[in-house]
């Protein structure tokens, strides 16, 4: 049975009273693939939607950040492109900045994005969701302020979108190791509280942002690896939170300075991914496969080793609960 065929049954399944939960047991899966040569791999996807019809009907949405989704096509493209994700069945998400050194309060971002997302809807666009790109970090790292200084952006980031996107539901990423277990989740508990105070909805999900090429031995943010990740998982779930992970190959970088990319670098790191993450028994509610490494530079078509939209099929036979419904 297609994946199609499964949301049917499972929109059945909440007509005869089961949880909303329970209707979405099995992961969401988003694509992004990389903006790299002027966006050339998203604009395949449009240009050429038969070389990716089974991996469509494999996957729930289709994402991309916002700031190269507004450099990179013009009006026309957009135009033509964006109502059709939807026509697709699939959802149409963004990766935004909700707190950056070019917008370094919650308002200054908001004023910034929100002209870039009202031209995506201008032009057919449905926005389902807005993941926000590591203001956590952001705040600590690169503006060198506090916790409750990226708590009190970030939230006000959230509440704006609330005011004026209602339908729209908004996550948080933030990376890991780099930043510990405990902090991610007081971070999140911070945020919610923040919100809570002012009558606004809370965080929709939780997005987690991997580097597991530090999770060897003697690197110094090695403990406590994929447990750490699925600690977080567990804390999402115990605040009523989605789960969302990105999979990506974190040693592409690597293998590009020792001259060892090979077109079959970015499938392998993906598939070491989701090996690593089953083998601890979790499964997230959103799997989020996801490049920003300028690899694969092709994404079309499915059939070929190498492109991204291959590398996606195989990674949904081996680790997608939902795959083959």
């Amino acid at each position: 049975m297609s994946r199609r065929a499964a949301r049917f049954g499972l929109a059945l399944a909440g007509f005869f009273g089961l949880s909303q939960a329970s209707a979405e047991a099995r992961p969401v899966v988003w694509i992004m693939p990389p903006a790299a040569q002027n966006g050339d791999s998203f604009r395949a996807l449009f240009t050429d939607p038969s070389e990716w019809a089974e991996t469509r009907r494999a996957v729930d949405g289709l994402g991309y950040a916002d700031h190269w989704l507004n450099s990179q096509f013009s009006d026309a493209e957009l135009r033509a492109w964006l109502p059709q994700i939807a026509r697709w069945g699939m959802r149409f998400g963004l990766e935004v900045g909700a707190v950056k050194p070019w917008g370094p309060t919650g308002e200054q971002a908001f004023a910034h994005d929100s002209k870039m997302w009202d031209r995506f809807i201008a032009d057919g666009g449905r926005i389902d969701q807005v993941a926000m790109d590591e203001p956590l970090k952001t705040s600590l790292r690169q503006l060198h302020q506090d916790f409750d200084y990226a708590v009190e952006q970030t939230a006000r980031f959230v509440a704006l979108v609330r005011q004026r996107y209602p339908g729209i539901r908004i996550g948080d990423i933030e990376p890991y190791p780099g930043i510990p277990v405990e902090q991610l989740l007081a971070f999140v508990d911070a945020v919610q509280r923040r919100l809570a105070q002012w009558h606004v909805r809370g965080l929709d999900f939780f997005r987690v942002d991997v580097d597991w090429m530090h999770f060897r031995p003697g690197d110094p943010f090695e403990a406590p690896g994929w447990e750490g990740v699925r600690a977080l998982e567990a804390g999402c779930h115990q605040r009523g939170l989605r789960f969302s992970l990105i999979y990506w190959a974190a040693d592409v970088p690597a293998m590009r300075r020792r001259g060892l990319l090979t077109e079959s670098t970015w499938e392998q790191g993906i598939l070491q991914e989701g090996a690593a993450y089953q083998a601890t028994g979790a499964v997230p509610d959103e799997m989020v496969i996801e490049s920003w490494v300028s690899a694969p530079d092709r994404s079309v078509p499915e059939t070929e080793p190498g492109t991204f939209t291959h590398s996606v099929l195989d990674f949904l036979a081996r680790f997608d609960p939902g795959a083959g419904r």
